[in-house]
């Protein structure tokens, strides 16, 4: 809101050199004798005038004013704003349109390189993370041709490997999630048997014990990110396992909703840590203890989620934790 202490201020020089007008004016008009009345009511007229076009001048600036906020505050790129002003009629308003005009041609050239430089990197990213998939996929190949106690190992390091590099490959696309997702008619228990297999090894060798509790029902969302989600929930129970790990997989339905499950009985989340576990970077009091967190995935798995309409919770305590996934029920899809 414009200040109207600020504006009378700006106004001193004007007010000033107006006065000094009256007072040169006033004495040549008794210096070539006209009476003091008439020149009180000619400075008098002059005040009346001076005081009412200022007002006016600063009623018409401020409402000016209160529509140019008003107009930045509506957009969302408020450096765009010099094209909903349209040229103003003052000519030193011109010079600040102006200058209006060359910072938004400024930023657009700006933005333009950044998005451009964004889509090269991402781009070579997902090229990065396809060419490395494929010696990653021969190594396991290699380790299940020779079985051995030595490839198990192998194979246990290859598939956390593989994780990271599906991670890059996800959060490199997590912004533009619109361009490789499917919706269609999935069971979520082929979604939590193919996760499963994903991480069969680092299951195996640290002796955890799946169940799986009634998980039949059936949902619309996309497998494949659905899947990633779930490879990077199991990867994070495992990596905060007790002695004899366990992992529990079932589903209910509540209202408009299937809620999908994943329990383990790991050492928890600290009941401080729980509102920030989300958080980009947030490793928390057990990510301190181990050296390998990242606080990545989490908040990738609620980035894609967002993205997916699909809802996430973690609930901790003395007896590990459980996360949930919340799918909608699309009546009209059911029914069709």
């Amino acid at each position: 809101i414009m200040s109207g202490k600020q504006y009378w201020k700006n106004k001193i020089p004007y007010v000033t050199g107006n006065f000094l007008a009256m007072a040169v004016l006033a004495v040549f008009l008794l210096l070539g004798g006209n009476t003091r009345d008439s020149v009180l009511f000619i400075l008098g007229s002059w005040l009346v005038i001076l005081a009412v076009s200022m007002g006016a001048a600063y009623m018409c600036r401020r409402k000016q004013m209160d529509t140019l906020l008003e107009s930045v505050n509506q957009l969302e790129e408020k450096y765009l704003i010099a094209e909903v002003t349209g040229l103003p009629e003052r000519a030193d308003d011109r010079v600040f349109y102006q200058v209006m005009k060359a910072a938004e041609k400024s930023m657009l050239e700006r933005i333009g390189n950044m998005q451009r430089e964004q889509k090269e990197y991402r781009e070579y990213i997902e090229q990065w993370v396809h060419e490395v998939k494929t010696p990653i996929t021969a190594m396991k190949l290699l380790c299940e041709n020779h079985p051995s106690e030595f490839s198990r190992a192998i194979l246990t390091e290859l598939e956390k490997v593989d994780r990271f590099t599906e991670q890059t490959l996800y959060y490199a696309r997590s912004e533009h999630t619109q361009k490789d997702y499917a919706i269609r008619e999935i069971q979520l228990s082929d979604v939590v048997h193919g996760a499963i297999a994903d991480n069969k090894y680092l299951l195996r060798q640290n002796d955890v014990s799946i169940e799986m509790e009634m998980v039949t029902d059936t949902v619309y969302t996309d497998d494949k990110w659905v899947r990633f989600i779930l490879n990077q929930l199991i990867g994070n129970s495992i990596k905060y396992r007790t002695e004899k790990p366990r992992l529990t997989f079932y589903t209910e339905q509540q209202s408009n909703q299937v809620l999908l499950f994943i329990k383990d009985n790991g050492i928890g989340i600290a009941e401080a840590d729980l509102p920030r576990v989300f958080e980009k970077g947030f490793t928390g009091q057990n990510g301190r203890n181990i050296q390998n967190s990242t606080g990545i995935g989490l908040y990738l798995c609620k980035r894609l989620c967002d993205k997916l309409g699909i809802g996430l919770s973690l609930h901790s305590g003395n007896n590990g934790t459980t996360a949930i996934l919340s799918f909608h029920i699309n009546h009209f899809l059911v029914q069709g």
